[in-house]
C-alpha cells in the first residue's frame, strides 16, 4: 500500500499519533499513563515507531528501549530490547513486510549505538511477538522460562555475554502465597479497563480483596513474578495470567480455580 509510512514517535508528536490504537488523550487515562512513561524513558533512549496509513489510520508500532532499562525481567544490559511489536488492526495491513521492516530499523539503530545485538522476550499467543520473524533475522534461542516463554537474541559479537531471564521470577511469587495479587505497569495500556473490572468481580464475586501493585518503573518491573513483567495476576502463590486479560477470561479462569 503506497500511503503506509513509518513514523518515530517523540515527546513532540506522540499525542497527534497516539499509542496502541488509543488516540484520544482526554478520554483515555491509559493512553495519558502511557504518553507520560514514554517521555520518561524516551530521555533514555526508548522509541517507538507507528506504522500509520492515510486511510487506514495508525496499523501497527514496534517499541524498544536498552536493556538495562527493558520492562521484563531479564539480564539484557548492552543490547537493544525489543518489547512490543504488532501490525494489522486490518487484515490488509498484514503480511506486507511492514514488521520486518521496522525491525531492520531497530537494528540498525542497535548497530549505531555499539549495542552488542537486540533481543525480545517471545511466546505462542496475544500480546507477544512471534518468533518466526526473529528467527528468519537471525535471532537464536537463549532462554526459556515457564510456561513458554523464550528469549531470543542477534548478537553483533559472537562472544558477547547472552542475555537471559532473571532468576527471581519463580522466587518473587512466593511473596505472593495469599489471596489475589495483581501488577501491571504503564508501559502496557491494555490493563485499565479490565483491571478495574477484575478487581471489582473478585471483591463481589468471589469476596476476595484483591492487591494491585504499579510497576512504576524498569527496576519494578524486572522483579516481576512473571516473564511478561508488565502484567500478571498472582492467586495463592500461582500465576493465573501472564498477560493482560479481560473481566471475562478472568472469572472463566476462576471458575475452573473454584471447581
Amino acid at each position: 500500500m503506497e500511503d503506509i509510512k513509518i513514523i518515530d514517535l517523540t515527546p513532540e508528536n506522540i499525542e497527534d499519533y497516539g499509542v496502541c490504537g488509543y488516540k484520544d488523550v482526554q478520554k483515555h487515562v491509559e493512553l495519558r499513563r502511557k504518553i507520560q512513561w514514554f517521555k520518561e524513558y524516551y530521555q533514555k533512549g526508548l522509541r517507538i515507531k507507528a506504522l500509520v496509513s492515510e486511510t487506514g489510520g495508525y496499523q501497527g508500532m514496534l517499541e524498544y528501549m536498552p536493556g538495562e532499562y527493558a520492562h521484563r525481567p531479564v539480564v539484557a544490559d548492552g543490547y537493544m530490547f525489543i518489547q512490543c511489536i504488532f501490525v494489522g488492526f486490518r487484515n490488509e495491513f498484514k503480511g506486507k513486510g511492514y514488521a520486518s521492516a521496522m525491525i531492520d530499523a531497530c537494528i540498525e539503530d542497535a548497530k549505531e549505538a555499539r549495542m552488542k545485538g537486540v533481543a525480545v522476550v517471545t511466546r505462542k499467543g496475544p500480546f507477544m511477538a512471534n518468533r518466526d520473524i526473529f528467527i528468519k533475522k537471525g535471532f537464536v534461542p537463549v532462554d526459556k522460562e515457564e510456561p513458554d516463554f523464550e528469549l531470543l537474541a542477534l548478537k553483533f559479537d559472537p562472544d558477547a555475554k547472552d542475555p537471559r531471564f532473571r532468576s527471581s521470577i519463580r522466587v518473587n511469587r512466593d511473596r505472593y502465597p495469599e489471596g489475589l495479587t495483581i501488577f501491571r505497569s504503564p508501559q502496557c495500556p491494555y490493563s485499565e479497563k479490565n483491571v478495574r473490572e477484575i478487581m471489582e468481580t473478585a471483591r463481589e464475586k468471589y469476596g476476595l480483596s484483591p492487591r494491585l501493585i504499579e510497576l512504576e518503573d524498569a527496576e519494578s518491573v524486572q522483579d516481576s513474578p512473571c516473564a511478561f513483567g508488565t502484567f500478571c495476576i498472582v492467586y495463592e502463590g500461582r500465576v493465573i495470567s501472564n498477560h493482560p486479560i479481560s473481566n471475562g477470561r478472568f472469572q472463566n479462569i476462576m471458575e475452573k480455580i473454584k471447581r
